[in-house]
């Protein structure tokens, strides 16, 4: 049974273009639920700059006192992403990535896949020491430096 290479080519695309077109639809609803702009929509509160946001509440108003940081803006191989650390009574309450800025598509997809397994590491460790997820090391080490960063803002342990 021979078949014709159009066919074979025509169901790979086909294939390609129904998958392509999921993740099209889902990934708006993924980043709206995590606090994430889509690449190309960062927030204005990001754009002010990373200072002016650490600067909103003090963490030496107390341990038990709110406290929400930005942490660095971090480069990586796909792109750019900014956490954004929230503190209250002396523990990590909340994670969201207002900026994530990605080289294409695709790598947009699977940070907006990953971004909820990374934030629920780290609010179990209570750190951002936490392991990278398989296929996304770079977006992993990336968010994990800038949540870094969030809490050395808020000298947080």
């Amino acid at each position: 049974m021979k078949r014709a290479p159009w066919l074979v080519v025509a169901g790979a695309v086909a294939g390609f273009l129904g998958v392509v077109g999921l993740h099209k639809t889902a990934a708006p609803a993924a980043l709206a639920s995590q606090g994430t702009k889509p690449a190309g929509q960062a927030s204005h509160s990001a754009a002010r700059g990373p200072a002016r946001q650490a600067g909103r509440r003090s963490a030496a108003a107390g341990p038990a006192a709110a406290v929400a940081t930005l942490g660095a803006l971090e480069r990586y191989g796909y792109g750019e992403l900014a956490a954004r650390v929230s503190i209250s009574g002396g523990r990590i309450t909340g994670i969201t990535v207002p900026v994530l800025r990605t080289a294409e598509q695709y790598s947009q997809q699977l940070a907006v896949q990953v971004i909820p397994t990374l934030r629920s590491e780290v609010l179990a460790a209570q750190s951002a020491r936490i392991n990278a997820v398989s296929g996304a090391t770079y977006t992993s080490q990336a968010y994990a430096l800038s949540v870094q960063s969030a809490l050395d803002k808020a000298h947080f342990r």
